[in-house]
């Protein structure tokens, strides 16, 4: 099965639903804009909840270095950065000792060549829908960008794939692209910021059926 990310949890109940239906990664966003907002110490107890093997990725914008201490001080294992240079992947990967993963947006051919270039050591490049001009939000609107794009222009690295995924397209996703990563997190939300067990139960079902 495709490993999956639920991203933006805030509450024990969709924590507790992510772990139950084996998502391989759980997201937790420290993007004070972000509808799915959460800071360093109110995510420390739903990082507990989180077992051993689970990744526990935070979502960072431009961070600095005491936002980067206080979310590894809350138990992050994975820190996922947006269209951030290469140097400071490297910098953080050498001083925390932690997986980076660089998420960049796509609109283009052109796009995902940039991105890889720009991942640099990154251990992940996740492709995600490039934003729109005017949108608050690096990531997480909701939008796909043209998987067909992938099928010939594939990065010649490890990558995910994320947004616009959901319960509905997840499975074409999975069989066009094949990616080692899908990330969900407004597909599985009732609205902004509001995840849903349901939902989540039903996307990792739709996964698996790929």
């Amino acid at each position: 099965m495709t490993p999956f990310k639920i991203c933006g949890l805030t509450t024990p109940e969709t924590v507790d639903a992510s772990i139950a239906v084996g998502a391989a990664h759980l997201g937790f966003n420290f993007f004070p804009p972000s509808p799915r907002f959460i800071d360093p110490a109110a995510a420390a107890p739903l990082i507990a909840r989180v077992p051993a093997g689970v990744g526990r990725v935070a979502v960072l914008v431009n961070p600095d270095d005491a936002l980067v201490a206080a979310v590894i001080g809350a138990g992050i294992t994975i820190l996922q950065l947006h269209d951030a240079p290469s140097e400071r992947i490297a910098a953080l990967k050498s001083r925390h000792n932690l997986p980076v993963w660089l998420a960049a947006g796509v609109k283009t051919r052109a796009d995902i060549q940039s991105a890889e270039k720009a991942a640099g050591p990154a251990d992940l490049l996740l492709l995600d829908a490039k934003a729109p001009n005017d949108a608050p939000l690096p990531g997480g609107n909701g939008l796909a960008f043209d998987w067909r794009l992938l099928v010939d222009s594939r990065p010649g690295r490890r990558f995910g794939l994320a947004g616009g995924l959901g319960i509905g397209n997840v499975a074409e996703a999975i069989r066009l692209v094949q990616p080692a990563l899908v990330d969900v997190a407004s597909g599985v939300e009732e609205r902004a910021g509001v995840k849903s067990v349901e939902k989540i139960m039903a996307f990792a079902n739709a996964v698996r059926a790929a």
